[in-house]
């Protein structure tokens, strides 16, 4: 899905970005450029950033346990 209509993001970008190593909110508006216009979908794109960063955590944790 679209979350920065001005920029043209996807939740897909943003994701892909925190696992490219983005960890804050600037860093992604400097990656990425979202929410650097209008700034309407700001909170849309912390919702996914969030999502994100728990979801490559959790993976991170799996992998560690199965390694160990």
């Amino acid at each position: 899905m679209i979350v920065c209509v001005c920029r043209r993001v996807s939740d897909h970008q943003i994701r892909q970005a925190v696992r490219d190593g983005a960890q804050t909110f600037e860093a992604l508006q400097f990656e990425l450029g979202v929410a650097t216009q209008c700034g309407r979908c700001a909170e849309c794109a912390c919702q996914v950033m969030r999502d994100a960063k728990q979801q490559l955590a959790a993976e991170e944790e799996s992998l560690a346990c199965l390694q160990s």
